[in-house]
């Protein structure tokens, strides 16, 4: 005798027949872009010392090459939203901003690079702008990512990504505590008890300051980074008699190294097990390569469009070599067949006739 399934069965015989489907193709996640009708109501520039209203500091921002601000208000229903974009002087510049205003409070923005949010402001670096986003009460997180989204975008682009320092080592990085700095009333701020006039910031010095947690204590790491390797043993062996590097000295020893053009610190390490431990994690890979022309702020189709025109312009020239070449040729032997009419050279003919002046 046949049974017939009914039609409430199917549906369960269908969804058991999906997961092995799904396992086989695997799952792709597509992240949505929030969306929420914000606009530009309102554009005011400002200069460098207003920065002091949206909890900026004025010294380091013009250390960091920042000489004006433009505050925008952005109005989504009846909710208003102030967005402060600083112009600093390059990528790096803008990243150091970032990286010093940024505390531990504040959290990595999910899917969306270099921006950082807390309770009450988000952080953002884009090429040479920082900027920050004054967060209402009244606003959802889906509305307020979709501001972030539409002053900024998901991501830098890949010129500005490729021109940030490198990233210090992970392993026991206190989140929130990285520093990048480029001058000496930041490092003043950041480092109130290192004396910063040892470090050479008027050499080129870049400085990177993090947190690290060494058992049940923290430590702060400090890495160096000099133009050549000649003025790092210059500034190390400075930092050596006036700090008295790797001596035991209690709770006022510093440990140190110097590598190639890097100098390596660890300040307030319990003892110099923990130092050496964090001093292990940070190691030198270098390689010489071309110098390349720095690109600036020019976008990759910008890049790819000046590339495709140089070719262009350089088939052009060797197109117009080979014509003016041509010519050449033909009128040369016209004028040698008239001014001197016993040369081979102006008869064509005589290149391909072979003549025997058989009698």
């Amino acid at each position: 005798m046949k049974r017939l399934l009914s039609a409430s069965a199917l549906p369960l015989l269908i969804l058991a027949a999906i997961p092995p489907l799904a396992l086989a193709q695997g799952v792709s996640v597509i992240p949505l872009v929030p969306a929420a009708n914000w606009r530009l109501v309102a554009k005011e520039s400002q200069g460098v010392e207003d920065v002091k209203t949206c909890g900026g500091d004025p010294a380091v921002e013009r250390e960091f090459g920042v000489k004006s601000c433009e505050v925008r208000t952005y109005q989504l229903d009846a909710v208003r939203a102030q967005v402060v974009l600083e112009s600093a002087a390059d990528v790096s510049s803008a990243y150091g901003l970032l990286t010093y205003y940024q505390d531990e409070f504040m959290h990595p923005e999910k899917s969306i690079q270099l921006t950082l949010t807390g309770p009450q402001v988000s952080l953002m670096a884009r090429g040479r702008s920082f900027i920050r986003f004054l967060r209402p009460k009244a606003l959802s997180e889906n509305q307020f990512r979709a501001l972030l989204i539409l002053v900024g975008g998901t991501r830098p682009t890949s010129d500005s990504l490729a021109n940030l320092p490198p990233s210090l080592p992970s392993a026991g990085l206190i989140p929130g505590s990285v520093k990048y700095i480029l001058g000496p009333d930041t490092a003043r701020r950041v480092l109130p008890n290192f004396p910063t006039d040892l470090i050479g910031f008027e050499q080129g010095a870049e400085v990177q300051v993090a947190e690290y947690s060494t058992g049940a204590s923290r430590s702060t790491m400090m890495e160096v980074t000099y133009p050549t390797p000649q003025i790092a043993r210059l500034r190390f062996g400075q930092m050596s008699s006036a700090l008295r590097l790797n001596q035991e000295r209690g709770a006022n020893s510093l440990y140190a190294r110097r590598e190639g053009s890097f100098v390596f610190l660890t300040l307030k390490a319990t003892d110099k097990s923990a130092a050496t431990q964090l001093l292990d994690l940070f190691n030198v890979n270098e390689q010489l390569t071309w110098d390349e022309k720095y690109p600036g702020d020019k976008t990759i189709g910008r890049q790819l469009f000046e590339l495709i025109m140089g070719n262009v312009m350089l088939t052009l020239v060797l197109a117009g070599s080979g014509v003016i070449g041509g010519t050449l040729i033909v009128l040369s032997r016209r004028v040698t067949a008239k001014v001197f009419p016993a040369w081979e050279w102006g008869h064509p003919e005589s290149d391909r006739l072979i003549r025997l002046h058989l009698q």
